[in-house]
């Protein structure tokens, strides 16, 4: 893991050197790209602390490029498989916020559902996969949003069935 972060700071010290000259829009674009598909190849490897490093750089040095709303949603991913449920909610609610025009909104509003559910307020769960299932209703996400709110749903009425 620690090798795999020292990977991905030499490619951005060697990128963004002093002593490299300034690239050109397309070449910036280039090498956003090769940095992101190497982080994602750590998050492939289930190196999610690596991964979850890389996504924060690249956030932070390519934090205007099309892929910007892409690494913020798998920051929350990698939060998610580690068990970091709450700085999930935060990445995925920061997709949803900050980069409205994403191709994310609706896996991120999906995962914010589901982050819900594994923090046990399934009240928001409901609310976010309900949100899901009306604003993307053809989406594979939707999809899978309908099934997790009868499963939601199923979970309330034990509860309510228990407490009579």
């Amino acid at each position: 893991m620690v090798r795999n972060i020292l990977g991905i700071l030499l490619m951005l010290i060697t990128l963004f050197s002093p002593n490299v000259s300034v690239a050109a829009p397309g070449q910036m674009q280039d090498t956003s790209r090769r940095l992101y598909d190497r982080i994602m190849s750590e998050f492939k490897q289930r190196d999610y602390e690596a991964a979850l490093a890389g996504f924060r750089l690249f956030i932070e040095l390519h934090g205007r490029s099309a892929l910007a709303a892409n690494a913020q949603y798998w920051m929350g991913e990698c939060q998610y498989r580690m068990g970091r449920y709450q700085d999930a909610l935060n990445s995925f609610y920061n997709v949803v916020l900050s980069y409205p025009l994403s191709p994310k909104l609706a896996a991120s509003t999906l995962k914010l559902g589901q982050t819900y559910a594994k923090l046990g307020d399934q009240d928001n769960a409901r609310i976010m996969f309900g949100r899901v299932a009306n604003q993307y209703p053809d989406s594979a996400e939707a999809e899978i949003a309908r099934k997790a709110i009868d499963v939601v749903d199923g979970l309330s009425n034990t509860d309510h069935s228990q407490s009579e």
